[in-house]
């Protein structure tokens, strides 16, 4: 198949065009980090946490095998939010190394860059698989239902909307996932399939934050989805399922000199709007109020 280059090409000096040798030390320092904060993601729930810009995040697969649901949001502002989409237009589909998650309009900046990913050896396998996708979402108790005809509490969107709440968001806010950990493709009519997780215990995948976030993950309850979700008994599914831990590190402050966190977009909002007057964004609240 010829290469077709990529609709949105990274012009020098642009936030695609990163500096990969300061991520590259960032991943490399693990002897000046200093651990902040460990948490367990327990199977078939979800958890929330705060990751100050500046530090880094980790997903690991203590126990074993285990997909994983992430959002991302401000924590300044949750309206500013991970947006898949866009993420997988800038980047790629199936996202690794050096590749940043996007956040939605207006503010479109990067949330997070990942440094580190244990699992990069896998590229494309025999079927067009690759690790870590954009292309899907989580799995929800309305698809359950419409493909079932039962109710089913304990999928990823359930599970992130109970992590969201202490936090003050709900089910609104949830949002298209990053799988991490997930082996997914399309097949060759073009229909999204998922294959068997590939992760060993002890791999992981790591952030660098860019912004102030708050995170919260899921434990898919399909585990490491070697199983149909639609076909495998609720007792089979359960045998596949891992917990996964996340680590918080602060970073040594050399490590961060010169840099700062991306600002919002700076575009004027205007949206080609032509109203008579000074107050037309107060008459327009909706237009530009980051």
């Amino acid at each position: 198949m010829a290469h077709v280059p990529a609709a949105y090409q990274a012009t020098q000096g642009s936030p695609l065009d990163i500096d990969r040798d300061f991520y590259r030390r960032i991943a490399d320092d693990s002897a000046g980090r200093t651990l902040v904060e460990r948490l367990r993601v327990p199977i078939r729930d979800a958890r929330a946490w705060r990751v100050p810009a500046g530090h880094v995040f980790r997903i690991c697969t203590t126990d074993g095998p285990q997909v994983g649901d992430l959002n991302l949001w401000s924590l300044a502002n949750p309206r500013e939010r991970m947006w898949a989409s866009r993420t997988r237009q800038l980047q790629r589909a199936h996202v690794t190394t050096f590749d940043r998650l996007w956040s939605s309009l207006p503010y479109i900046r990067p949330l997070a860059t990942i440094v580190a990913d244990t699992l990069d050896w896998y590229g494309v396998d025999a079927d067009g698989g690759r690790l870590h996708d954009l292309l899907g979402t989580r799995c929800d108790p309305y698809v359950n239902r419409l493909l079932t005809g039962e109710d089913f509490d304990f999928h990823c969107h359930s599970n992130l909307t109970r992590a969201v709440l202490p936090h003050g968001l709900d089910e609104r806010d949830v949002h298209d996932v990053l799988n991490v950990f997930q082996c997914t493709g399309l097949n060759a009519d073009d229909e999204y399939f998922m294959k068997a997780c590939p992760a060993r215990p002890g791999d992981y995948l790591e952030f660098f934050a860019e912004i102030d976030l708050l995170c919260a993950l899921s434990c898919c309850p399909g585990g490491d989805l070697s199983l149909q979700l639609w076909g495998a008994t609720d007792e089979q599914l359960l045998a596949t399922c891992h917990p996964l831990d996340v680590e918080v590190y602060a970073l040594d402050p050399a490590l961060l000199e010169g840099w700062r966190s991306p600002a919002p977009s700076a575009y004027s909002g205007g949206h080609g709007l032509r109203l008579d007057g000074p107050d037309w964004t107060a008459r327009h609240p909706s237009i530009r109020r980051k």
